[in-house]
């Protein structure tokens, strides 16, 4: 037993020695196994979609368990001297760093699912009840709109793309064309289990623990992990009616866009499920229409300069009566369309929630997604977007040649988000998400100058913007950011995670 014993010292020993040596940093012994230096996992974990910017890790941890993921945590918490930082990696989806951690330990999540055993997706309730799945921090939407199917359910508000993580997607927002209806990702949960920044787990709601539960949804990481989600899910329908509406005039554009949002009434068929709108700006990305009218689609580009496109679609059941007049009935109240220019698809309700897919298996065969990624996100109060539309897509976009951006453009409501969650909106009743979601294989530069411009151009009109998925520089901008919430934002991370050990890559409390 002495024996034993001696040799399990000697090699925890060991194992610190060379951690410390290539680290600079002290870890837990009884994670050795777990714990990578090796220059692949170093380099998988300084890198995000983005590809702007990379920070090493000092290692990066593979856990078996979220038992792993608190040891990790609450040996930085207990230390003596200065801890080290944590950040929790999903899909790395973000574009600025907001998941890595320099000289800290990045936690790889989706090495959890390795070790869940069929557990990472629990559905539960009933009709009278309502029905919910119990979801893994680190699973992707994808796998839990296909769980939930098998079962005739699923969850009730997505993100466009459907492979990232939930409690990456839960530490943002989660915004997509049914946020008008449904609201974002965030209002949709019922029940978390968070990892504070003290080592704690804790599970928490809007009744238990709801100072953890409102800061954790939309707190970018700040507060605590995310290790499991409680999500609301609704019966699901099997098909979808998809329309593409094609306008040359904005104000009759958004004026449809709002009405298509505001539509109520006891015939259901005249409530979208998702309202999406872009720009076409080129005849780069017709696929979606017709062959035969794609080069008539480029004459109107050539002619007005910027098309704007309503995308909307309602869901439906097979067995669904008058199914085919659905669309009908969505254009009842539309007056502002180029006639003519009405689009229609059919496809199941799979194929449209995962309909990014398709665009990314096509980008990656041409090299085209691992690419720089210069994304520019905004909320938009309904008050600024006649100028924004003027100054921004009409002069700084098009007039500039940045015609090339895929640029999306919708409305949402305040009424549909809670104001005890973390995520800012602007303060109207309604306001507008404009991503621009620029693709670059050699000059992001230049696309990050443009989005300076963008933001530039709201501080002179005084278009109060708030961005989505923002990334700040100093600790002012965060306040600027974050507005009246800052104070309670600020206690929050006090509270949680006083040694500031948490999510350092958003370089809110952790200034570089």
């Amino acid at each position: 037993m002495a024996t034993i014993s001696r040799t399990r010292m000697y090699f925890t020993v060991l194992f610190l020695f060379i951690i410390s040596s290539v680290t600079s940093i002290s870890l837990p012994p009884e994670l050795t196994d777990k714990i990578h230096t090796d220059p692949d996992a170093i380099k998988a974990a300084s890198t995000d979609y983005g590809l702007i910017v990379s920070q090493k890790p000092a290692a990066v941890l593979y856990p078996s368990s979220v038992e792993d993921i608190r040891t990790l945590v609450n040996f930085s918490y207990s230390s003596p001297v200065v801890p080290y930082t944590v950040a929790a990696k999903g899909r790395a989806h973000s574009v600025r760093g907001q998941a890595q951690a320099s000289e800290g330990v990045v936690v790889e999540m989706s090495s959890l699912n390795d070790f869940r055993n069929g557990t990472g997706i629990v559905i539960s309730g009933s009709k009278s009840s309502g029905f919910y799945a119990d979801v893994g921090g680190e699973q992707l939407w994808i796998d839990v709109l296909n769980t939930t199917l098998k079962q005739g359910l699923s969850p009730v508000s997505w993100t466009d793309y459907l492979y990232l993580s939930v409690g990456g997607t839960l530490s943002n927002a989660g915004v997509s064309g049914q946020t008008h209806r449904r609201g974002p990702q965030i209002t949709n949960v019922l029940e978390l289990d968070v990892l504070t920044g003290k080592g704690e787990m804790v599970s928490c709601s809007g009744k238990q623990n709801s100072e953890l539960f409102y800061g954790v949804l939309g707190g970018l990481g700040q507060f605590g992990i995310i290790t499991r989600a409680r999500i609301v899910l609704e019966p699901a329908k099997n098909r979808v009616k998809w329309l593409r509406i094609l306008y040359s005039d904005f104000a009759a554009f958004s004026a449809d866009q709002e009405n298509l949002i505001a539509a109520t009434g006891p015939d259901q068929k005249l409530v979208p499920d998702y309202v999406e709108g872009q720009l076409l700006m080129n005849s780069i990305s017709l696929d979606f229409y017709p062959a035969s009218y794609r080069p008539k689609i480029t004459s109107l580009i050539n002619q007005f300069g910027i098309i704007y496109v309503i995308e909307v679609a309602k869901y439906y059941d097979d067995h669904q009566e008058n199914r085919n007049n659905a669309a009908e009935k969505l254009l009842r109240n539309l007056k502002g369309f180029i006639p003519g220019f009405v689009f229609e698809a059919d496809v199941t309700y799979l194929d449209f929630l995962n309909r990014v897919h398709s665009d990314e298996l096509a980008l990656r065969m041409r090299g085209l997604w691992d690419i720089y990624h210069p994304w520019l996100n905004l909320f938009i109060p309904q008050s600024g977007m006649v100028d924004f539309n003027n100054g921004v897509f009409r002069d700084i976009l098009l007039k500039r040649n940045f015609t090339d951006s895929l640029v999306l453009v919708y409305p949402t409501f305040r009424n549909k988000w809670d104001e005890r969650m973390s995520a800012v909106i602007p303060d109207e009743d309604v306001f507008y998400l404009v991503g621009f979601l620029d693709a670059s294989v050699d000059n992001w530069q230049v696309l990050d100058n443009k989005n300076k411009e963008i933001l530039q151009f709201c501080d002179k009109a005084g278009i109060k913007a708030k961005e989505y998925l923002p990334h700040y520089a100093t600790k002012e901008a965060w306040i600027n950011h974050f507005g009246p919430k800052w104070n309670t934002f600020q206690q929050r991370k006090t509270q949680f995670d006083p040694k500031m050990i948490l999510s350092p890559g958003q370089n809110i409390f952790n200034d570089s």
